[in-house]
């Protein structure tokens, strides 16, 4: 067993043109939004606040890409992983800072390796999903 682990991670220019696909999906929407890009350990790595985008969602936005790259997992996943278990989900929304369970925060992966996460906030979260699956298209 070696001491060191090898990890892949996102590189800007792909944050960069993830974050410009994202921007043209909220234009054509009509919504403003926050993008968010972050390494595969939670880091900022890209981001955008749209004009007219709210300030909230800065932080929301960057709190999706966190929960998602930090659990591997797209945030709208949790809301059914935590349903049905009143002490995780007491446990996890109340105790987990920067957890989001709702849509708009997803991993970024190539092939199988998780790379990082994009997350999207300043419309329902339904509209930040769509807005975040423009900007994973750039991926195919």
């Amino acid at each position: 067993m070696t001491d060191t682990v090898q990890k892949s991670s996102i590189s800007s220019k792909l944050a960069h043109r993830m974050i410009h696909a994202a921007e043209a999906k909220a234009a054509e929407m009509g919504h403003p939004m926050v993008i968010a890009i972050c390494d595969e350990s939670g880091v900022l790595k890209g981001f955008s606040r749209m004009d007219g985008a709210p300030l909230l969602s800065v932080q929301v936005a960057q709190d999706k890409a966190y929960t998602a790259a930090g659990f591997g997992m797209d945030t709208a996943a949790w809301h059914d992983f935590i349903k049905d278990d009143p002490p995780l989900a007491a446990g996890a929304v109340g105790g987990i800072e920067r957890l989001v369970v709702f849509g708009g925060g997803h991993v970024i992966k190539i092939g199988d390796q998780v790379v990082g996460a994009i997350g999207v906030s300043g419309g329902h979260y339904s509209q930040d999903m769509e807005v975040a699956q423009a900007g994973l298209a750039v991926l195919e």
